[in-house]
């Protein structure tokens, strides 16, 4: 598919990988195409987009935590941050990324995702809100993309941030807004950074949150 080609080629000029990672990216994309014919897994009309709309949106997320080796994905969904996320972290030793999806046929299709690519990743079927309850470890960055309010991100996300985690949250241009309401409910220490894949985008950095009730 050219525009796919032109697209890939354009992705991985804004977000560059290895070479292994690449490969891992291709056979996720292949994987998705075929689900995605059967299971809403991404809208049809940002399949020609794929590889910058979303495989690149989701990688620019890791120069923002270098060093993070654990990542946990709120409602991974189609893949979108985690995926992108793990197959980038085969490279480094000891990493993994945890994939929560409630949704049994999304992830059902990340568990075959995983398999197929070798990726470091556990599948979690379960609730977003109930993840962070039931998983006794540790770590290093939680995401979501597309995912809920900034406000109920913090609710989900506050027993990881509490233990050191920072948050990573890819938002729109309606941030500020979701910020102010937030602040109603969180003391939160965070930055905005832009979004390489779009102009509207951004990233909120959570690093601390404290209840200001």
């Amino acid at each position: 598919m050219r525009d796919l080609a032109a697209d890939k080629a354009k992705a991985l000029a804004l977000t560059p990988v290895a070479r292994e990672t690449e490969a891992r990216l291709d056979r996720f994309v292949a994987l998705l195409l075929e689900w995605n014919a059967i299971t809403n897994l991404i809208a049809p009309s940002t399949v020609p987009d794929l590889w910058t709309r979303h495989i690149a949106d989701s990688l620019q997320l890791l120069d923002l935590a270098p060093d993070a080796l654990s990542w946990a994905d709120f409602g991974s969904g189609g893949g979108f941050p985690g995926i992108p996320i793990a197959c980038a972290l085969a490279e480094k030793s000891g990493a993994n990324a945890h994939l929560i999806e409630s949704n049994g046929k999304k992830a059902a299709f990340l568990r075959e995702v995983v398999r197929g690519t070798g990726a470091p990743a556990l599948v979690h079927a379960q609730r977003v809100e109930n993840f962070g309850d039931s998983f006794g470890g540790r770590v290093d960055v939680v995401t979501a993309r597309a995912l809920a309010p900034l406000k109920t991100l913090c609710d989900q996300a506050f027993p990881f941030i509490r233990r050191g985690a920072i948050g990573l949250f890819l938002k729109g241009q309606d941030i500020e807004l979701e910020l102010t309401e937030t602040a109603k409910y969180w003391k939160i220490q965070a930055d905005l950074t832009p979004s390489r894949t779009s102009l509207e985008g951004r990233i909120v950095i959570v690093r601390t949150l404290e209840s200001a009730q």
